[in-house]
């Protein structure tokens, strides 16, 4: 009797063990599992529309010298950056390797990618590509030589600055031997608004004055340095600089047209400079 109870005991559990573990076995074969095939597919992602855009660029190769011409080149804006010199290396370094510009900093500091865009002097750097499917226009600065497409020679631009002589010029020892010459901070914020110039030429190549006299007249970039010097409290040589430009060519071409102030990329206003040196010229430097 006892046999019969263990038996029956025994398949009792079995009959409790296969109702609770059928339904799992069940719902597990039911999972839907992908393939090996299936797990490595990717969806294509829906094809970008191109955002094209031109730009016209003067072109000019001394080793064939034939008439300057602006050519056309098409990039797309979605595969390029934000700035006019991001489309200028796209279109070097992907389309026309022989396309010549300078640059250098990418930052707006060392001045290099000075060029006019659509009708403007200014930094390509700095410069957003305008938007809307209108060409953009770049030609080098105006009115100056051109050494080959957006080159252009800075020999007699650097020649002017250098000629007002930029740097301290002291008649004096320092207050203490080996150590800076003081300034006060009111003497040292009547610098700012100069010392800021990055020496890029918009200003002066936008000049209808400096067009026409560029190896007489000084132009703006030239000026404003020469105040910068003039206004330094420790500089000991003021009227011998205010009389070194007092000229009818040097300084007194400027006819305070404002372009200068338009084309400066750092917000400078070269004009209100030139116009302080007029003003010490008529107080003999007080």
């Amino acid at each position: 009797m006892a046999t019969s109870l263990v038996r029956r005991a025994m398949n009792m559990a079995s009959r409790v063990s296969s109702l609770t573990v059928a339904p799992a076995s069940r719902l597990v074969l039911e999972r839907p599992y992908a393939s090996e095939t299936q797990a490595q597919k990717v969806e294509p992602k829906a094809a970008a529309t191109p955002n094209m855009k031109t730009f016209q660029i003067y072109r000019w190769n001394p080793d064939n010298p034939t008439k300057p011409q602006l050519q056309d080149y098409k990039i797309d804006l979605k595969e390029c950056g934000p700035m006019v010199l991001d489309a200028l290396l796209k279109i070097k370094n992907e389309i026309d390797p022989s396309l010549t510009f300078r640059r250098s900093c990418r930052e707006g500091i060392c001045g290099s990618c000075a060029m006019n865009i659509n009708g403007c002097n200014g930094l390509a750097c700095l410069t957003k590509i305008e938007s809307g499917p209108s060409e953009t226009m770049i030609t080098p600065l105006p009115h100056m030589f051109v050494i080959k497409d957006l080159v252009v020679d800075m020999t007699n631009f650097y020649n002017q600055y250098k000629s007002i002589e930029p740097w301290l010029k002291r008649k004096n020892p320092p207050p203490t031997a080996g150590k800076e010459i003081p300034q006060s901070k009111k003497d040292r914020a009547k610098l700012d608004g100069m010392y800021e110039c990055i020496l890029c030429a918009c200003c002066s190549t936008s000049c209808p004055s400096y067009w026409w006299n560029p190896e007489s007249y000084l132009g703006p970039a030239a000026l404003l340095h020469a105040n910068r010097w003039i206004s330094d409290s420790r500089d000991e040589y003021t009227k011998e600089r205010l009389e070194a430009i007092n000229d009818e060519f040097k300084l007194y071409r400027c006819h305070t047209i404002m372009n200068c102030a338009r084309a400066c990329p750092k917000g400078l206003s070269p004009g209100l400079q030139i116009i302080h040196i007029k003003q010490l010229q008529l107080t003999g430097g007080a």
